[in-house]
């Protein structure tokens, strides 16, 4: 068989993948907190053809013959750059100016996700939670202390992450417990996308125990946190669409390269009468 219909079939299924990919950026476009994706390929192992000869006895070198084998998928990148903010001067609508992740625990034993989705509310039992009834976690490693409205009438997020309260008597003063933890990953890439604007740890994010830092610190770089303001998605509609434009004609130029080895096929299959 002629390896250009393999070569094409091989670029097919590779500009499948980034328009999979695309067409999950877009449907994301206005998701709080999405880090959009990109599709990465590298080239198939090359059949050597003829092998190189080193110059000798004053005749020069000669190169390798090498035919390649079509196109694969080299990986599927997540692109943790920052997205716009959008206010909404709603107090417990946050987001992060800068690196990190906000914490957040499923139940009372469950396992610690990171997003970037700040987007949480006060349940009925004054505990802070997201949309999906999970508790965020705080500076100390624990599930933020619950609100108790008969001590405190209304709270403030300043930029470290701290909960201040009004009390009863009109004064001001942090409420213990109750200070947002950011976590700082050093390769953000290697998280897990776990649905529901989570992410999980990886051993490729990082070779240490997750930590939980207090935000706006200097010492480990962590962001500021912004209240009354949410970070939308990264994705922006212009690059996805050109690359859309490309994967498109991308995958009818291999189209056309099988159809093209096809026709050779069958007039391979004519000569004989």
């Amino acid at each position: 068989m002629l390896r250009s219909l393999y070569s094409g079939v091989s670029g097919m299924r590779g500009f499948q993948t980034k328009l999979d990919v695309i067409g999950n950026n877009i449907a994301n476009v206005n998701t709080i907190g999405f880090k959009g994706s990109r599709a990465m390929f590298k080239d198939i192992l090359s059949q050597t053809v003829a092998g190189v000869t080193a110059p000798l006895d004053g005749n020069g070198g000669i190169n390798a013959k090498q035919i390649g084998l079509g196109v694969t998928l080299a990986a599927i990148d997540t692109l943790h750059t920052p997205g716009s903010a959008m206010t909404t001067n709603v107090v417990t609508d946050v987001r992060i100016d800068g690196d990190g992740f906000f914490a957040v625990q499923a139940g009372e034993d469950g396992g610690i996700f990171l997003t970037r989705d700040g987007n949480f509310k006060v349940d009925a039992a004054g505990q802070v939670v997201t949309a999906d009834g999970y508790r965020v976690v705080g500076a100390d490693g624990a599930p933020l202390a619950a609100i108790d409205p008969a001590e405190t009438t209304a709270f403030s997020i300043d930029q470290n992450g701290q909960f201040v309260g009004v009390n009863v008597d009109g004064t001001s003063a942090p409420i213990d417990g109750m200070q947002l933890a950011v976590v700082k990953v050093l390769n953000p890439a290697g998280l897990e996308k776990m649905g529901g604007n989570l992410y999980r740890m990886t051993p490729n994010a990082s070779l240490e125990d997750m930590v939980f830092s207090i935000p706006n610190d200097p010492e480990t770089g962590t962001g500021a946190i912004i209240s009354g303001q949410l970070e939308m998605s990264n994705v922006d509609l212009t690059g996805e669409f050109t690359e859309m434009i490309v994967a498109q004609r991308g995958f009818q130029a291999n189209s056309k390269i099988i159809t093209t080895s096809d026709e050779v096929l069958q007039e391979i299959l004519s000569l004989k009468r």
